[in-house]
Formats: structure tokens, sequence, C-alpha cells
């Protein structure tokens, strides 16, 4: 697909970070949007900023919902025709080991981050396909090649996607179907995602994310930019971010072995999130 003007992309997710992000870029090529949030307001401002107050149809969408997500496929279709490009982007976060998240913690995160890309990919196939040059971005994570300490949660949601869209790839073209699929795997992105996460207990998913800001470079537009390319392209994995590069070698070459460091580097962040907090705590009495 090198084209992309006046092709149809949905993206969900779009109301902010990486969403708004791919907004931007898909607009500027071109492309007719139609975006979608949880907070519909949220899209309505990124729709803005990436074309102007008309530029895109907006909707409010709920991906953990089978029956709104297949009817938003049906009112896109109805709306600006068969959809051309599906980015299945929304996305949360769970900080904690497994056995402190509650259920409540574990089923939205699972609800969000596996139901709602097969909600997605399963709702808009029919669409790719019936446009006859249809591709299928996945969002996952660094965290969908390995797995990390307060992250189990996640982590698997993320496995989910990668196994599922690299899987669907090979569907499309044992079918002969004009229909591409790409699976992206950012590192550590300058976003609101992990500040406005849910922390298992007490844990503090803001102050996490502070840490994390300190030594994060990768921006969503560059996540953006990759996944522009790889539509075009029609790449089936895209790595962002050095972390994410460096976190698949690892998993490469040490399967079991990378596991030492990753918990390392949890304890550490830990420590240093601990202290600030308990620093913070004396300055304010």
């Amino acid at each position: 697909m090198r084209q992309l003007t006046g092709k149809v992309v949905v993206i969900t997710g779009a109301g902010g970070g990486i969403g708004r992000a791919l907004a931007q870029r898909f607009a500027a090529a071109g492309a007719v949007l139609a975006l979608s949030d949880v907070d519909p307001a949220a899209a309505r401002e990124t729709a803005r900023q990436a074309c102007g107050e008309d530029g895109a149809r907006c909707y409010a969408l709920d991906v953990t919902d089978r029956d709104a997500v297949a009817e938003h496929a049906r009112q896109v279709r109805s709306d600006l025709g068969p959809a051309n490009v599906m980015i299945n982007n929304a996305g949360v976060a769970a900080i904690g080991d497994l056995v402190d998240l509650s259920w409540q913690q574990l089923d939205w995160i699972h609800g969000i981050n596996v139901n709602g890309v097969l909600h997605g990919t399963r709702a808009f196939l029919p669409e790719l396909v019936d446009s006859g040059d249809g591709h299928l971005v996945n969002i996952s994570s660094l965290f969908g090649l390995l797995g990390v300490p307060a992250q189990s949660a996640y982590c698997a949601g993320k496995a989910y996607v990668r196994a599922l869209t690299e899987s669907v790839r090979q569907e499309m073209r044992v079918a002969g179907h004009r229909v591409g699929a790409t699976v992206v795997h950012p590192g550590f992105v300058r976003t609101d995602f992990v500040r406005s996460g849910q922390a298992a207990g007490d844990g503090d998913a803001a102050a996490l994310g502070d840490v994390v800001d300190r030594w994060v470079r990768t921006t969503p537009e560059q996540v953006a930019d990759k996944v522009v390319r790889a539509v075009r392209k029609d790449r089936g994995r895209v790595l962002v971010g050095a972390d994410a590069y460096l976190g698949d070698a690892l998993a490469r070459l040490s399967p079991v072995g990378y596991q030492a460091l990753t918990s390392a580097l949890t304890r550490s962040m830990k420590r240093t999130s601990d202290a600030e907090n308990t620093g913070g705590e004396r300055q304010s009495a």
C-alpha cells in the first residue's frame, strides 16, 4: 500500500499518545480517518490537531464490548466505505506482581489489551478484505517479546497480540487476500501510558511513570513514522526504540538468561521509586 491518499484508516485509542501521533501522520499522508476512543472528546481533539474540525470521523468506543466493536465496523463502512487500514492501538497498563493484582484489575487489562485487539481484528478483517488493499496493524510492546517482573499480565497480553497478528498475516496469505499485517513492538515511549495505568495494592503508577520518563527518549511520533512505513512496505514486524532492539536481541540470544537482567533492573527502579516516595513524605512532614 504505497499510496495512502484516500485510504480509510481506523485507529482505536486515538485520544492521545501513540494514537494521536498515528492520526497526525496518516492525515499528513492523505488518509481518511476514523478515530475512536472511550473518551470521544479526546478523539475529537485528536481530529482537530490532525486535520481540522471536520477532517475525520470520531466515535465513542469501548473496545471491550464485542458487539459495539462489530457495530463500529459497520458504521465506519456506512460512513466512509470499507476500511483499508485497521490499527488496534487502545491499551492500558497494570503494574504489580500477578498475585497482588486484583481480579478486577486483571479483567480490566485483559479486556482491553487482549479482547479489545481480538474484537477489532475480527470485526475489521472482512472490511480489509473487501477493500481490496487492506492492512492490519496491532500495537504490541517490547514486553510482547520478553517477560519482566511486575508486568506479567501486561506481558501476557502483548505476547497474545504478537501471536495473533503473525498468525493472521499468514492466514491472509494462504487465503490469497490482499491484506497485510504488522505487529508493532515499541519500547518505552514518552506518553502518559504508565502514569495513567493501575497499580496493585498501594503501588503508585504515577511515581513509576515519573521514573521512566527520566530516561525514555522514544516519542509517539517516532512510533507513528515507523507504522506508516510498515504499512507502505508490508512489514510483518516493527521494533521502535533502542530498548526494543536490545530486548529482542536478549530474548533471542538467551531466552532464560535475560531474566536475571530484567529482575535486577526492576529491583533498581523499585528502590529509586520507593526512595523518592519516602523523601517526598519526609519533606511534606
